[in-house]
Parts: C-alpha cells; sequence; structure tokens
C-alpha cells in the first residue's frame, strides 16, 4: 500500500511543507530551420531573402509572426546565439506555441546585397511584402497561415509601418525600439561617434567595398542599445560578434518617410508599440516622449495612428533600445503575447 501510494503521488503532485507543487511541465520540441525566399531587389532584379523559421513540434499554428530586426542587426536579433532560454524572441514563442520567421533585411545576414544607394524604403517595404505573401501562400513550413503579424525592430519597425500601411495585407503590426519623436541629438550623435563603413571593420570588411553600407565601431553597441544596469555584458559581446551592416540611404529614407513623416498613419489593423523605458534614442534627452510607462506613452503617440489601429502601448522597464536583448525581457515578450490573445486573436492552446 504505501508504494502505491508513493507511485501516485510521483505521478500526480507532491505534498510539500503543506503546499500542493504540481509536476514540472514537459518541455516543448522546438523546430527551425534556415530558407530562403525569392523577392525582387531595389532595381527590380531578382534577390533572395534568407531567414530563420521556428515553431513548435507538432502541427502548425495557423498564424505566424514575421520578424524584421533593426540597422546593423540581422535575424540575430530574434535568435542571439547564448543564452537562448533568456533572449531568443524565436524560441521563447515557440516554447508557448507561436510560429516565427526571423528574416534577414536585404543588405544583411545571408541576404542578398545589392548596391546601397538604391536600396531606399520602398524596396525594402517590398521584400518584405513578398515574404508574407509566401507565409500566406505556404511556401515556408509548407503552412499556408492564415494570420500573419508583422514585428519590427527599430528601423525595421519603419520598415514594417511602410510594408503594412502600402500593403494592407497583414492581420497586426507589432512595432518595437521607436517613437514618432526620436532624441535628434542622441540619433546625432551615435551617427557621427558610433557609425563607420562596414568595409573598414575588421570582420565585415570581406563583404565587400560598397561605401555607403555602415556598421557600428567596436564598443558603441553598449551605450548606444543597452542600459547597462540591465544587461549581461556576454549578451553585448554576442550582440557585437553577431553585428551586420545597414544602407546608409535605406536607413535615412526609413527615419524620415518610416517614422517621422509617419507611415504608421495609413495602419489599419491593431499595432502594438514597445519601447524600453531608458531607450536613448527615442525615450531620451529632447525626445519630448515619456516613457516611464505604456500609459504615460500612449497619448503622445496615438495622433499617429487611425482609429482602427486601437494603439496599445508598452514600456520594458529599466531597458535600453534593443529592448528583446535586457534580462528583464520575458516581460515584454509576455505582454506581446496577451496583446496577440486578447486584440488580434492570435491565441495557442
Amino acid at each position: 500500500m504505501p508504494l502505491k501510494l508513493a507511485s501516485a503521488v510521483a505521478a500526480c503532485c507532491a505534498l510539500l511543507g503543506g503546499f500542493l507543487v504540481a509536476a514540472p511541465a514537459a518541455a516543448v520540441e522546438i523546430r527551425c530551420s534556415d530558407l530562403d525566399l525569392p523577392v525582387t531587389g531595389p532595381l527590380g532584379e531578382p534577390a533572395t531573402v534568407h531567414g530563420r523559421f521556428c515553431l513548435p513540434d507538432g502541427p502548425a499554428p495557423d498564424a505566424v509572426q514575421l520578424l524584421v530586426h533593426g540597422g546593423t542587426y540581422n535575424s540575430a536579433y530574434w535568435d542571439l546565439p547564448y543564452d537562448p532560454d533568456h533572449y531568443s524572441y524565436q524560441r521563447d514563442m515557440a516554447k508557448h506555441g507561436y510560429a516565427t520567421f526571423a528574416a534577414d533585411q536585404l543588405g544583411s545576414g545571408g541576404s542578398s546585397k545589392p548596391l546601397s544607394l538604391p536600396l531606399l524604403l520602398p524596396a525594402l517595404a517590398r521584400s518584405m511584402h513578398e515574404v508574407v505573401g509566401h507565409l500566406r501562400a505556404g511556401r515556408v513550413g509548407g503552412t499556408p497561415f492564415a494570420k500573419v503579424v508583422i514585428v519590427g525592430h527599430s528601423v525595421g519597425s519603419g520598415i514594417v509601418a511602410a510594408e503594412a500601411s502600402t500593403y494592407q495585407d497583414v492581420d497586426g503590426v507589432i512595432l518595437t525600439g521607436m517613437t514618432h519623436l526620436p532624441s535628434v541629438p542622441a540619433l546625432t550623435f551615435g551617427v557621427l561617434f558610433g557609425l563607420q563603413p562596414a568595409f573598414a571593420d575588421d570582420r565585415l570588411g570581406s563583404l565587400g567595398s560598397d561605401p555607403l553600407y555602415f556598421t557600428t565601431k567596436p564598443g558603441a553597441r553598449a551605450g548606444l542599445f543597452y542600459a547597462a544596469e540591465n544587461a549581461d555584458p556576454q549578451v553585448i559581446a554576442a550582440d557585437e560578434a553577431t553585428k551586420d551592416q545597414v544602407s546608409v540611404p535605406g536607413m535615412g529614407t526609413v527615419a524620415v518617410f518610416g517614422i517621422v513623416l509617419p507611415a504608421t498613419k495609413a495602419i489599419r489593423v491593431p499595432v502594438f508599440q514597445a519601447v524600453g523605458e531608458k531607450d536613448i534614442l527615442f525615450c531620451g534627452l529632447f525626445a519630448l516622449r515619456d516613457c516611464s510607462s505604456g500609459a504615460t506613452l500612449r497619448p503622445a503617440e496615438a495622433p499617429y495612428y487611425r482609429p482602427e489601429a486601437e494603439l496599445s502601448t508598452y514600456v520594458l522597464p529599466g531597458a535600453g533600445h534593443s529592448l528583446a536583448l535586457h534580462r528583464n525581457a520575458s516581460l515584454y515578450r509576455d505582454a506581446t503575447r496577451e496583446w496577440l490573445r486578447d486584440t488580434v486573436g492570435v491565441a495557442v492552446s
């Protein structure tokens, strides 16, 4: 009898100190694969967008998030090769039942690297529109996704805003690491003292000699993208090791026509906007934004959206510009899933 009782208790739960402790849940298996998708280059030439597709094992969900990184990043922003249990957006989403496709923007990562000069906002938005089409048609993982939510970070948020407003082909929009009134002094300082031509970089110089592809100078990312007290130095090191290049003309047109002159005004689906409380580029000196909470941020940002956007705002406490890579990033991912479930109707069992 004692043996049977012990077996039953082990199978269900344990009674410890008067508290009932549930048995640990089984780990969720995750499938990730890399693939290339055909798109149109800036001059109409054939090009390729490389990306990483992650989802939970078993039947595929009916919705997918298309993830668009920021300038001087690539898709590694969403799946950093350091401590993925804490910092990988893609793997965390998959553990909770969500599918994601993290794209390398044209000019970065494993995607085609066209001339930088014509790689402007319209071409960048068009390439992401074509990826949305591939996701809906079942050309990624063999699943035709009924719902696509497009997610951007920083410069990627400007591209996402332009894509969603131009093509009206997504079911929800998530913009991170941006507001509509950035800190011009901080951005100017960052551009003048934090960037250098990619061909002059020890690691990226092998990509080519195009003079208008830029990257961050060694050591600059810590000050530009992180709040030091809320950042793991090894994360910053992994960020530095996976940094990439960005087209300066492209970044400029994204900043002006995607963010400051708001493409967001034409978005007709729900929008979730998230920033880090300590983001010096968009919440710092002269940014004219109160980033102390989502509630204080929303009144300043709401005029840049249509009523159909049903704007939701979120501020990650103590985080800098790259909010997905801070110690408490799980709070931002939880808030994102709550919004996906309650506002867009993207939920998993």
